[in-house]
């Protein structure tokens, strides 16, 4: 489906609050709420939308250490990373999972209350997961920006 200026706005003004009336979306795109709304089911149905979700402050939560892993593993297969990537999503600490190329595997982000924390979830959760054999951890001093808003230049 083509896409245009005003299903960009719509975009860019739901990935600032998701939680915008339909109403007020609708006044701030220029189009009447039935209109509104219909744009905003078909950007959904499409799939351009994944979903709604509040983001909670890690701080407030007692989330304060953020750690970047690298992780390497030693077989390579579809069924490996298979078995890799639904033991990684298992893990409620583990926020984000990439495969990446370089000199690591598996990029994981993981959100945990402290240093011990961080401990138990390498030592006894992420190096127990079979064929993972290296792990590289970098630990965020502080966060700038965390889910930034997409781009939506490129989207026509």
């Amino acid at each position: 489906m083509p896409y245009d200026s005003t299903d960009r706005a719509i975009l860019a003004r739901l990935q600032a609050d998701g939680r915008i009336a339909n109403v007020d979306l609708a006044e701030e795109v220029n189009l009447s709420p039935s209109a509104c709304l219909r744009r905003v089911r078909a950007l959904e149905q499409d799939g351009l939308v994944a979903g709604y979700r509040a983001e909670l402050d890690r701080a407030r939560l007692g989330l304060d250490l953020t750690v970047f892993v690298e992780l390497r593993v030693d077989r390579h297969s579809r069924e490996n990373a298979a078995r890799l990537e639904a033991a990684l999503t298992a893990i409620p600490e583990i926020v984000a999972c990439h495969v990446i190329s370089g000199r690591a595997d598996i990029l994981v982000e993981a959100a945990v209350a402290n240093l011990a924390a961080y401990e138990h979830l390498l030592i006894d959760q992420i190096l127990s997961i079979p064929s993972i054999v290296d792990a590289h951890s970098t630990f965020a001093i502080r966060t700038v920006k965390t889910r930034g808003p997409l781009p939506l230049a490129q989207l026509t």
